[in-house]
């Protein structure tokens, strides 16, 4: 295969989990040159690359299940596995189990991953850069890797290792490179943005610092932040949200609960209450956007414990949620805690939490119908002639709602000026405004 290693590689790629993840694999993909052909079709390729999620068991079986399927739909290609089901078990007890797999990368090689495949092809040089493989309208760029906080139900920093933050100037390059390809938002994206730096030696000042020099990149409309621990919300913080005219006033934090009896057991890195961390929010920015996620069902959760999270969620009116449920790691320290709750206790809870969010976000919504928004175009509709998947401000790409969009200049990767006619439980429907014609 060394004639193919140098000239004309043809790539399967299948990235699952995480953004972290997809841009681990737009990297590689760089690392390969520019004479890649990617493929959607395994049985074409030379080289068929997963990049694997193993954060917790349900995500690990979904990788070992496209593993195996992929082993089958290859025919010649080396089979090569990278990413968290590497970091968390090790190439050398997966390689007993799934002898299937040619070559094995662990997350901590992953500036060497183009190396070692065109290593095992018989020939050829890495290269450097990204290939993009979100829509034109949006990418991730990843400011840190790993994480320095243990919180006892997360196999993160085992997998991924401690904090390892990117420098500023590279991360702005980045951002420059993904302006001057026409992307409109970017997405800041790591385990804890506000942590970033802090394994440079740099304070709190250093994530606010980075948010102002890379809104002074010509060309992005949009800034978003994914993953804000609630310690991170400072007012250095806030203020760089206002004056920032890209960055958007949208914050992912998540909670994970509500309750301090509950938060304590988890080992959460704060001491505030999340309460006052939102209140915090609202009365710097009233109009802002408040994502967040909760765990039900950890160990010793009571149903008063649940009832206090239930009420909050009620209270705060979160603009998006997500709730799972508990799931014992092995290997982490609320594995082995006393007073496991049954499972059925925990999809009750979970279908509770979710009903109530989803009453939320209809009304949330509902009060939308009649604004002018601006709309970020995706994608077209797979199913509607003429109709396009875009988003408003406070819609993340992939983990919240959309905005189904038409009317002249809706193409991908367009920023129009739409009316918002129409809502659901989390989707809204525009229609772009007459002075777009």
């Amino acid at each position: 295969m060394e004639e193919k290693a140098g000239e004309g590689l043809v790539v399967y790629c299948k990235s699952l989990g995480c953004p972290k993840n997809r841009v681990d694999t737009e990297k590689f993909v760089g690392q390969l040159g520019e004479n890649v052909r990617l493929t959607d079709t395994p049985s074409e390729a030379d080289l068929v690359f997963v990049n694997t999620c193993g954060f917790i068991e349900p995500a690990v079986r979904e990788s070992v299940r496209t593993i195996l399927d992929l082993a089958e739909e290859r025919k010649k290609a080396l089979l090569c596995v990278a990413g968290c089901l590497v970091g968390r078990y090790g190439r050398d007890s997966l390689a007993d189990g799934l002898p299937e797999v040619d070559l094995w990368l662990e997350p901590a090689s992953r500036e060497n991953w183009g190396a070692m495949v065109f290593a095992a092809l018989g020939g050829g040089a890495a290269s450097s850069g990204r290939l993009v493989s979100t829509p034109p309208s949006y990418a991730y760029l990843k400011v840190s890797e790993g994480c320095r906080h243990r919180c006892a139900f997360c196999t993160i920093p085992s997998i991924r290792g401690p904090l390892h933050s990117a420098p500023m100037e590279e991360l702005l390059g980045e951002a420059h490179m993904l302006a001057d390809q026409g992307t409109r938002e970017i997405v800041l994206i790591a385990q804890d943005l506000s942590d970033y730096a802090h394994d440079l030696g740099d304070d709190a000042s250093a994530f606010p610092h980075l948010l102002r020099r890379l809104g002074d990149i010509d060309g992005i409309a949009w800034l978003r932040m994914l993953y804000l621990y609630p310690k991170g919300i400072t007012g250095e913080l806030l203020q760089a949200v206002k004056d920032v005219d890209a960055l958007l006033p949208y914050f992912d934090i998540p909670l994970q609960h509500s309750h301090p009896d509950i938060l304590r057991g988890m080992g959460r890195p704060f001491a505030v209450e999340p309460e006052r961390v939102l209140e915090t929010i609202r009365e710097a920015l009233p109009d802002a956007a408040l994502r967040t996620t909760f765990i039900v069902g950890y160990p010793g959760e009571t149903d008063e414990h649940f009832k206090h999270l239930y009420d909050f969620v009620e209270r705060m009116r979160f603009t998006q949620l997500g709730v799972f449920t508990f799931w014992p790691e092995e290997g982490t320290v609320a594995a082995s805690l006393p007073n496991q709750v049954e499972d059925s206790v925990k999809e009750e809870r979970r279908a509770l939490i979710m009903e109530l969010q989803q009453e939320i976000s209809r009304e949330r919504l509902e009060a939308e119908v009649g604004s002018v928004q601006d709309v970020l175009v995706d994608s077209i509709n797979p199913e509607w002639p003429g109709l396009h998947n875009g988003r408003v401000w406070f819609q993340a790409p992939d983990v919240d709602g959309i905005c189904y969009i038409s009317g002249p200049g809706t193409e991908p990767g367009a920023m129009v000026r739409a009316d918002i006619v129409e809502s659901g439980e989390y989707d809204l429907t525009g229609l772009v405004r007459e002075e777009w014609k």
